[in-house]
Parts: structure tokens; sequence; C-alpha cells
């Protein structure tokens, strides 16, 4: 669900009054479509706000090229400028690749909330991922839990089962 953001005529600014900061803070709040409790800010998919003379410039990045989400996150965030009467283009951006260490800890925290174990590790630049042997149960919090299928729902998520409370849960991919 996306939230909606402030519009220029309800602030009474311009296009040209708005500045980066409030047109990030306006697209940011776009909802990723398969995790919906998460914004592209929260992920780390809005990478930069920028004006080129009267247009602004959006930049994203996929969680991993080929993300079926990232036409629909593009829409949502060709309407928040259109909303905001700015002028504006979205531009996807595939270097660097997108990380689970450019998701905010308010991301993390909010997939936990929702019932999806966050990403456990961090990722060294160029270095190898460190992988977890269980993953905290995001229901009730133990680590007896065990990994079901690598995949699961979606490409950045696996499958898990925590043995203590019985209940199949999701991972988000350290990635």
């Amino acid at each position: 669900m996306t939230r909606r953001p402030v519009t220029s005529e309800e602030t009474g600014a311009t296009a040209q009054d708005l500045s980066d900061a409030a047109i990030w803070a306006a697209v940011g709040e776009v909802a990723d479509p398969e995790v919906p409790v998460l914004t592209i800010a929260d992920l780390g998919v809005l990478r930069e706000v920028r004006h080129e003379g009267d247009q602004v410039v959006v930049t994203i990045t996929p969680t991993y090229s080929g993300c079926p989400a990232m036409d629909l996150i593009r829409h949502e965030v060709e309407l928040t400028l259109n909303h905001l009467g700015v002028d504006g283009r979205v531009e996807t951006v595939l270097s660097p690749a997108w990380t689970t260490d450019w998701m905010s800890e308010a991301g993390k925290a909010k997939l936990t909330e929702y019932g999806i174990a966050p990403p456990t590790g961090t990722r060294a630049m160029g270095g190898p991922v460190a992988v977890s042997l269980t993953i905290r149960c995001p229901l009730c919090g133990s680590p007896d839990t065990t990994e079901l299928s690598r995949f699961g729902s979606t490409a950045c998520k696996s499958l898990w089962r925590c043995t203590a409370c019985r209940e199949p849960f999701d991972h988000f991919k350290t990635i």
C-alpha cells in the first residue's frame, strides 16, 4: 500500500521550492510491492534524488537484476513526482549492485514485526557473505529453526520453520 505524499498544493510550494530532501522524503515512502511493510527508502532501493536543471532525477537500484517489482516501483515513483507537481524521471542503476547492507535498521525492525526474519549478516565489499547456520524466529525469538527451502515466496527470501513454536516464516536473505 503506497502512502500518500503531501502535495505541493497542500504545502503551497512550487516544484522549484521543493528540495531534494523533501522529494526524497515523499518518494522514499513508496512501498515495496513484494513486502509492503517496507518502503523503498527502508530497503535502500532509493539511491539518489538530484536536480538536473528544472528536472528531478530519482535513481533506484533493484534488489536483484530482473526484479519484477521494479516496474511497479518506477510507476509509483513517477506518480509521486507527478503528485508533487515535479517534472522528473526515474533512472535504474545496476552498479553498484544492491546489498542488504543498504537496508535501514528501521526496515529490518519492520520485517521482524511483520513476521519475516531480517537479513542477519553483512557483506564486506567484494567479500563473501557471512551465512548463519540458524535464523532467529521472528514470531517467538527462538534460534531453534530449520531452513525448509532456500527459495521462498520471492527470490530474496528463503522459507524456514521454527522448531519451538512450529510456525513457518520467511527469511530475507543476506545478499
